[in-house]
């Protein structure tokens, strides 16, 4: 007869605990959503914000330069511009601007994907809670997206604010008219660059085993949040706005399925335990 471990209550946002066997990866099926299902949610998002950007277009971008005025405003008064002179010392390092440049293209996307497949496959008990918080954010952000369209520094040449990308002819997000056109280029308020680094960084310091991973939860979104400053593509302000937005979605998205995870780790403890049993025979 095989022996269950004991279940233990996880803790506010803990794992069932660092360092323990996890289920093998054939076992994910059992507690996370179909694999078709995750990814039609993913169009069901892009189709989403492209509308915003049609209906953006529409509505022309006067208002977006309106509301970056108002948005460098409000943080003079308060003395958080820093903005300009993170820009302004960064391009004094082609070499570290290039990097940066690279970084605010590529980490954004590919660093959310990789922690999102890396939750799915190892740590299917708590994938639905942390997936519901950064899509509900993500929602949000798009409603966000079209009522306060804002324009990025880099837009705003008569503050003395230059694009990276372009100045030094650098690879970008924005390197070229054709990706310029497919994408949102007023979607700045709220910053989801810092809210999806966040996320990212939220899943690795509570999950993570090692050490220097969890340490990358805490580098990337800080890193993340100088880059798209430094690039003169976002304000403090709507970085503050992405990093709560994505706290309040994360802690309601819990709220939302706590009860349900003592279930699911009693399921994920039999798992292992009958893995481990399987594996001495």
């Amino acid at each position: 007869m095989v022996q269950t471990a004991p279940t233990a209550t996880p803790s506010r946002f803990a794992p069932p605990g660092r360092g323990t066997a996890r289920p093998r990866a054939g076992a994910v099926g059992s507690f996370a959503p179909s694999v078709w299902r995750e990814l039609a949610l993913i169009v069901l998002f892009y189709t989403g914000y492209t509308l915003t950007r049609l209906i953006l277009v529409q509505d022309g971008t006067g208002p977006a330069f309106t509301h970056a005025d108002q948005v460098l405003a409000f943080e003079r008064s308060l003395g958080i511009d820093v903005e300009l002179g993170l820009n302004r010392l960064l391009l004094e390092a082609p070499w570290l601007a290039r990097a940066a440049n690279v970084f605010y293209a590529t980490a954004h996307f590919a660093v959310t994907l990789g922690v999102v497949v890396w939750v799915y496959r190892r740590h299917p008990v708590h994938y639905r809670w942390l997936r519901t918080g950064i899509m509900a954010a993500t929602g949000a952000a798009l409603l966000g997206f079209w009522l306060y369209p804002l324009a990025p520094p880099r837009f705003l040449e008569h503050e003395g604010f230059v694009d990276p990308v372009t100045a030094l002819h650098s690879m970008g997000l924005y390197a070229s008219d054709a990706s310029g056109t497919l994408t949102n280029q007023y979607a700045a308020m709220p910053s989801m660059h810092a809210g999806w680094a966040l996320w990212c960084g939220f899943v690795l310091v509570r999950l993570a085993a090692r050490r220097w991973v969890r340490v990358l939860g805490v580098v990337y979104p800080a890193t993340t949040v100088a880059v798209i400053l430094a690039t003169a593509n976002h304000y403090v302000l709507d970085a503050a706005a992405g990093i709560a937005l994505i706290a309040a979605a994360l802690y309601a998205s819990w709220l939302r399925y706590r009860h349900a995870l003592p279930e699911r780790t009693r399921r994920a403890t039999t798992v292992r335990t009958v893995v481990a049993a399987g594996a001495e025979r």
